[in-house]
């Protein structure tokens, strides 16, 4: 959903969309460490620290009173600029948005797991662990048997993606394409994400925290909620998101 009322008049649209991200995991609370490293990663590689934006993951450390501003201040020194923080106690919460950073609640585990080592649903039909992802005929898409779970992110960049299970509320699955849900959609799923207006979403439940097509997204509080629980299909018609039953 483009959010300006009058396209004349608007100063600005809001629009979904996947932006790469470095992610800076920290594994010791000490800036003069973070220091010293960064100084002989420059070394090695410095056309990576030309204004790069980093996310800094907090997750592997036990330090409710992390000294944030410090360590951001060494990375904007490496020319490395620090946009948000994810994962640590309330404290560093509040700090992070004291140093104006955006703030990402962490993963389930403290490190990404590969998709193959996800665990299926008791409801689903059990299969390999080498068979919970595969590919689509042609090398194009892809398909992800079992349980998106919450801080978990799925994606067929170049194709369609279809995920044979649920999407739970804090996951993301993304496409090229389209996505096709066979089950319960509680988190955020982004079609077309190279803006693509033919993609689509399918879903057998709608429940989504966010629905984007080509970059024009609705948020729950915006869904007919005569739609929520649903089987649906979302498209683009007329440069507006249009959510309409699945028959």
């Amino acid at each position: 959903m483009s959010l300006n009322v009058d396209r004349a008049e608007s100063a600005f649209t809001f629009k979904g969309g996947m932006l790469p991200m470095t992610v800076m995991e920290l594994t010791s609370a000490d800036p003069e460490r973070i220091r010293e490293q960064l100084a002989g990663k420059m070394s090695q590689a410095p056309a990576f620290f030309q204004h790069t934006p980093v996310v800094l993951s907090v997750e592997r450390l036990d330090e409710p009173h992390l000294s944030l501003e410090r360590i951001c201040a060494v990375c904007r020194t490496h020319k490395l600029l620090p946009v948000a923080v994810r994962g640590g106690s309330d404290p560093v919460r509040q700090s992070a948005w004291a140093l104006g950073l955006g703030w990402f609640p962490p993963l389930e585990t403290s490190r990404p797991r590969p998709l193959e080592s996800v665990a299926v649903e008791a409801e689903l039909s059990q299969v390999d662990e080498e068979d919970v992802t595969e590919m689509l005929p042609g090398g194009i898409g892809r398909i992800y048997r079992g349980t998106v779970r919450s801080g978990q992110q799925v994606s067929a960049p170049e194709g369609d993606l279809v995920v044979v299970g649920a999407v739970n509320a804090g996951a993301e699955v993304l496409a090229g394409g389209s996505v096709h849900v066979y089950g319960p959609l509680r988190g955020r799923a982004l079609a077309g994400i190279h803006g693509n207006p033919l993609a689509s979403i399918f879903c057998r439940e709608l429940r989504a925290e966010l629905l984007s097509v080509a970059g024009n997204y609705k948020r729950l509080d915006d869904i007919d909620p005569r739609l929520l629980n649903t089987a649906v299909q979302v498209r683009l018609a007329d440069d507006q998101l249009s959510i309409s039953p699945l028959d």
